[in-house]
């Protein structure tokens, strides 16, 4: 089982890489870097070597969309630190999916992903770092497939919040502990 796992969830530009990151790299010299965003045009594709450009070179990087916990059980190898970056892009990737199946049939889907990406932290031995957007906070989405996100992604956050050692909240840059041990020295990034 994952000495530690950390679940950290905020809003969009609130400070979840950054505070992941520098999380990461305070807590292990070798850093799996697990991306989940295809750069299917030309934003984010910019977006994609901004992010790439943060992070220390020293790390070992897999670009991963879909199935992230059977693709990554034997990619972890002798890392302290696996950082998963994000689950909001997954879940989506998830969804979309062939784009033909029904609402149970993704939920379904996400929830799958999801206890098998619980099933390789389980087996993780270093420290698990997870980043997510919390959606619960705003407007009902107009649209059947916003709201099948929005549930996908909720339900997503709770299977894994409940897993998690500790969970923090990201407001403005600043990280609040909701759940297990604060690492304050991680705040000043």
């Amino acid at each position: 089982m994952a000495k530690n796992f950390i679940l950290i969830l905020g809003g969009i530009r609130s400070g979840k890489s950054r505070f992941a990151q520098s999380m990461a790299a305070k807590l292990g010299k070798k850093v799996l870097f697990v991306a989940t965003a295809e750069a299917l045009d030309a934003e984010m594709a910019f977006r994609i070597g901004e992010h790439k450009k943060a992070r220390p070179k020293s790390w070992r990087t897999l670009e991963i969309n879909i199935n992230v916990g059977q693709k990554l059980e034997g990619q972890i190898a002798d890392a302290d630190v696996v950082l998963l970056d994000c689950l909001t892009l997954l879940v989506s990737n998830v969804i979309i999916g062939d784009g033909k199946s029904s609402a149970s049939v993704a939920q379904k889907r996400v929830v799958s992903e999801i206890e098998d990406l619980v099933k390789c932290i389980d087996k993780c031995e270093g420290t698990f770092i997870i980043v997510s957007n919390e959606v619960g906070l705003g407007l009902m989405p107009a649209n059947k497939l916003g709201r099948l996100y929005c549930d996908c992604l909720g339900r997503a956050n709770q299977l894994l919040a409940r897993h998690a050692s500790e969970v923090y909240f990201m407001v403005s840059g600043i990280p609040i502990a909701i759940k297990g041990e604060v690492h304050q020295e991680c705040e000043r990034g």
